[in-house]
């Protein structure tokens, strides 16, 4: 048989086989080294750390429940400088913006005029005095002559009359010169109140007199200062209340103590008074006007000033207070806080906000006392996510703080 140009059969076919051995080994090596990369970036991902994030505990602490009502600064006494005679307005006596006392000169006005009417009444008296003696001088006479029937009744009666007439025209003439000396004395217009004086309405030269209808100037009593408050009926009954069952401190029967918040946010370091008693309603808005008063002996308080007067009108005894940024809302406006919950995983735990309080927000519930607050750190982490919490620390508190560090550290530095 022949054979020559004819391969074996059986090694074609083992040929075969060694190749697609081949390809499975290499396709089993392939897919490990996949499967080995793929865990090997788990385990890399698994062993990245938890991102920090700020966190204080929530604690119960007793809150004092405020109110702040809205007010206007208004002065205790406030006069109108208003000359009593008319003349020409020659000096005048006080600065500007000053503080004055009662009785202090602030103007002068002409008093040439003045002073001719007082000589003209001391003149009057002289002569209704030299009447006068005349008169009684007669009046002797003619009782002498009476007694010894020398002259008729009729006279006597007539030299008597004429006696009470002049010491009547005597009484009239010392009115008179009277009358001119105040008017001489009116001549200096003086300070009717004591406080603080604003701008002169008039200057040196012009006419005025007792019955103009502009002022010279206006004082006002600005020590202490009345804080004039309008709030609902309600809000003042619910003050009552409060003063009535003790949450409300009583300085006195019917006065409660208040504070004052400046416009710019600062607390006014003296205490006032709130005037129940001096309350009135007003007929087109219905409302109340609250009137509290505050000492004002530095003059801080000016007349028209916005203020808020801070009523405490008791204590919360087991109330929970976080900061502001803890609190987050949602598209509806739900709020919500970040809490560090167990594993330390973060939870985002739905909440009932109560008021706010110096930068606090009371947290009516939803929260529990000894829970980890989430601050700082948003941008980091989201709920579900584990996180490492620390300590927060107050970014405004420790700015405040750093210039007194640098200044100890520049000192250290020197003294080496």
């Amino acid at each position: 048989m022949n054979t020559v140009g004819r391969r074996p059969c059986g090694l074609n076919e083992m040929n075969k086989l060694s190749c697609l051995l081949g390809f499975a080994v290499a396709f089993m090596m392939l897919a490990g080294c996949r499967e080995d990369g793929s865990a090997s970036a788990m385990e890399a991902a698994e062993e990245m750390p938890p991102s920090e994030v700020g966190v204080v505990i929530s604690t119960r602490e007793a809150i004092p429940v405020l109110s702040e009502l809205p007010g206007r600064i208004s002065p205790v006494r406030i006069s109108e400088v208003r000359p009593r005679v008319g003349g020409i307005i020659v000096e005048r006596v006080f600065e500007q913006g000053t503080f004055v006392k009662e009785g202090d000169p602030l103007f002068r006005i002409d008093p040439v005029m003045f002073e001719v009417e007082v000589e003209a009444a001391q003149a009057g008296i002289a002569r209704a005095e030299a009447q006068l003696l005349r008169a009684r001088q007669e009046a002797e006479r003619a009782r002498v002559l009476v007694s010894r029937n020398a002259t008729s009744q009729a006279s006597f009666e007539n030299a008597v009359a004429n006696e009470r007439q002049a010491e009547a025209d005597l009484a009239s003439a010392r009115a008179t010169l009277r009358a001119a000396e105040i008017n001489l004395a009116y001549a200096t217009v003086t300070a009717p109140i004591t406080g603080q004086i604003g701008r002169a309405m008039v200057t040196e030269g012009a006419l005025v007199s007792s019955s103009g209808g502009e002022p010279l100037a206006t004082i006002q009593q600005i020590d202490p200062v009345y804080a004039d408050i309008q709030q609902p009926v309600s809000e003042m009954m619910r003050l009552r209340a409060a003063l009535r069952d003790g949450s409300l401190e009583e300085i006195e029967p019917g006065v409660g103590q208040v504070h004052l918040m400046l416009d710019d946010g600062s607390q006014y370091p003296h205490a006032g008074r709130l005037l129940f008693s001096e309350a009135t309603v007003e007929r087109s808005s219905g409302q109340v006007t609250l009137r509290a008063e505050f000492p004002n002996p530095d003059g801080t308080l000016l007349s028209g000033l916005y203020v808020r007067v801070r009523v405490e009108q008791g204590v919360d005894g087991n109330a929970i207070a976080i900061p502001n940024q803890a609190v987050r809302r949602d598209g509806s406006g739900n709020a919500s806080l970040w809490i560090v919950g167990e594993d330390n995983i973060v939870v985002d735990r739905p909440v009932t906000l109560g008021r706010v309080e110096s930068g606090r927000t009371i947290i009516a519930s939803g929260l529990e006392e000894g829970e980890s607050v989430i601050l700082d750190g948003f941008q980091k982490t989201g709920p579900g996510a584990p996180v490492e919490p620390v300590p927060w620390v107050d970014a405004l508190t420790e700015r405040q703080q750093s210039p007194s560090t640098a200044d100890a550290d520049e000192t250290t530095a020197s003294g080496r």
